[in-house]
C-alpha cells in the first residue's frame, strides 16, 4: 500500500487511511472514491479534504528539510516504507497525493501522476523516454493537439514518428517501422484506443509484441495508451499489456466542464521518469483542481453507466436514420466489423463517444449541428452535458488535409459526446436536426 505524504507525521502505526477491504472483502474503486487515502480525523472531522492551497510547506526541522530533499533530488534511497515529505506543491501537495492515489484504483497501477491538462499529460510523459534521434510509433488518428505534438514539435527536437493505421496488419507496421528506424531507436509507442474522433481500435496486445521486438535489456520500449475515450470504466490497458495509461482528466475524470486536468498511470519504475520530468516542466494540477477532480471521481461510475446507456440508444437511432450514412459506434460492433475482435478482447463497455457521417457534407453537416436546441455546440468531451462538435474544422482543423482525407476525418463526419440527460429528449433533438438539414 502506498503511504501519503499527509500521514508522514502521524502515528506510523495508523495506516488504514489505506484499507481496500473488509473482512476479506476487496472493495471496488467506487466505493474507496470517498475515503481512500484521507481520514476525517486529520482535519477537524471533515468528511471531505481540505483544498490545500498553499504554495509550500513548514519543515519541524533543519534535519528533515535536508531529508526531505534528498529523497527529492534521488541523492539518497528511501528506508524501506520512507516516502517524500511535503516541501512544494511544485513537487507534491495533499490533495494532489490523495486524488493520485485513487486513480491507481481503477486501472490497478502502481502509482499515478495527475496533471495540469491532457495535453501536459501526454506531452510529458513522452518527453520522459524520447531523446534525439529517437523513432515514435503512433496510432492514427490522433486527438488534433497530439497529432500537432508529434508532427510538428518533436521533429524540432529530432524526434521522428511512424504511424500505425486502422487497417495496418501487424506485419504492415513491422515494415513501415522497420525502413524508418534505420540504425534508429524505438523509444516508446503511443496509442488512442479508441481513436479520436473517429472511434477506430488498435490492439494493444499487438502493440505490445511491436515494442517486446524493439526492446533491450538495458532499454523498455513503454507502451503508453490514451485511454480518454473509454475511461477509467470501459477499458484497463495495463491489464492488456500496455505500461502506461494515459487521460485528459478534463473529461470523464472531471466530468462536469469545469476544470481543465491530465493523468498518466503506470508501474513505480516508468512513473519516477515521468515524476522527475514533470517536477522540471512543472505541469501538475493546482490543489484546487486536484480537489475538484476527487469529487467528480465519486460519481464516475455512475456518470458513465447511465451517458453509456444513453449512447447506445442514440447510436440505435442514428444507424436506422435515412439521412446518416454511417455511424461508429462500439456498442454497434459485431461478428465480422473491423474492430469487433479487439473490443471484445480489450473493452468493458462500449463508451458515450459516437462518431458518425452526414449522408452530405459539411455543408449538411452544419446544417444538422445549428438545428440541434438540447446539445450544445462545444469541443471536449466527456462531461453531463451532451455535446457535438465537427471534428475537421475544430479539434482537428491543424491536421494536415491529406492525412485528414486518408483517415476520413472529412466534411461529413460528425463526433457526439453523450451527457445524462433524458435519453428521449435527446434523440428528440437529434431528429429534429435532421429533419432541418
Amino acid at each position: 500500500m502506498p503511504v501519503s505524504t499527509y500521514s508522514a507525521r502521524k502515528d506510523e502505526t495508523v495506516r488504514d487511511e489505506y484499507d481496500d477491504s473488509i473482512a476479506g472483502r476487496k472493495l471496488a474503486p467506487e466505493s474507496l472514491m470517498m475515503s481512500y487515502g484521507y481520514r476525517p480525523e486529520w482535519s477537524e472531522g471533515a468528511i471531505k479534504s481540505p483544498i490545500f492551497q498553499t504554495s509550500t510547506f513548514v519543515f519541524e526541522s533543519a534535519a528533515e528539510g535536508k531529508r526531505f530533499f534528498e529523497l527529492a533530488e534521488g541523492s539518497a534511497d528511501a528506508e524501506p516504507g520512507e516516502k517524500l515529505g511535503l516541501i512544494y506543491s511544485r513537487l507534491n501537495n495533499p490533495d494532489l497525493e490523495i486524488l493520485e492515489n485513487r486513480l491507481t484504483l481503477w486501472d490497478g497501477a502502481e502509482r499515478g501522476l495527475v496533471f495540469a491538462s491532457g495535453m501536459a499529460a501526454i506531452t510529458t510523459a513522452i518527453l520522459a523516454f524520447v531523446r534525439p534521434g529517437d523513432v515514435l510509433l503512433h496510432t492514427a488518428p490522433l486527438y488534433g493537439g497530439t497529432d500537432h505534438f508529434v508532427h510538428d514539435v518533436l521533429p524540432e527536437f529530432g524526434v521522428r514518428s511512424v504511424e500505425w493505421e486502422p487497417t495496418m496488419s501487424e506485419r504492415d507496421v513491422d515494415a513501415v517501422l522497420d525502413v524508418a528506424l534505420d540504425g534508429r531507436r524505438l523509444a516508446a509507442v503511443l496509442m488512442e484506443t479508441p481513436a479520436n474522433p473517429t472511434n477506430d481500435l488498435f490492439s494493444i496486445a499487438m502493440a505490445r509484441r511491436i515494442a517486446d521486438r524493439h526492446s533491450e535489456p538495458e532499454q523498455h520500449v513503454p507502451v503508453a495508451v490514451d485511454n480518454t475515450f473509454l475511461g477509467p470504466l470501459w477499458q484497463h490497458p495495463l491489464d492488456h499489456g500496455a505500461d502506461l495509461v494515459i487521460y485528459s482528466a478534463t473529461k470523464y475524470i472531471g466530468g462536469h466542464s469545469d476544470l481543465i486536468g491530465g493523468a498518466v498511470l503506470g508501474s513505480r519504475d516508468l512513473m519516477g521518469k515521468v515524476a522527475g520530468m514533470r517536477t522540471v516542466l512543472g505541469s501538475m494540477a493546482t490543489p484546487m483542481n486536484s480537489w475538484l477532480m476527487m469529487r467528480s471521481l465519486e460519481t464516475l461510475d455512475l456518470r458513465m453507466r447511465r451517458e453509456t446507456e444513453t449512447a447506445g440508444r442514440v447510436a440505435e437511432f442514428l444507424a436506422a436514420h435515412p439521412k446518416v450514412a454511417e455511424v461508429s459506434y462500439l456498442g454497434l460492433l459485431g461478428e465480422g466489423d473491423p474492430g469487433y475482435e479487439i473490443y471484445r478482447e480489450q473493452a468493458e463497455g462500449p463508451g458515450a463517444m459516437i462518431s458518425f457521417w452526414i449522408d452530405g457534407d459539411e455543408d449538411e453537416a452544419f446544417r444538422f449541428i445549428d438545428s440541434l436546441s438540447l446539445i450544445h455546440l462545444a469541443v471536449s468531451l466527456g462531461s453531463t452535458e451532451t455535446l457535438v462538435e465537427h471534428p475537421a474544422t475544430m479539434t482537428h482543423t491543424g491536421v494536415d488535409p491529406d492525412e485528414k482525407k486518408k483517415l476520413r476525418v472529412n466534411g461529413a463526419l460528425v463526433r457526439l459526446s453523450i451527457g445524462v440527460e433524458n435519453s428521449d429528449d435527446l434523440i428528440h433533438d437529434i431528429s429534429n436536426a435532421l429533419d432541418a438539414m
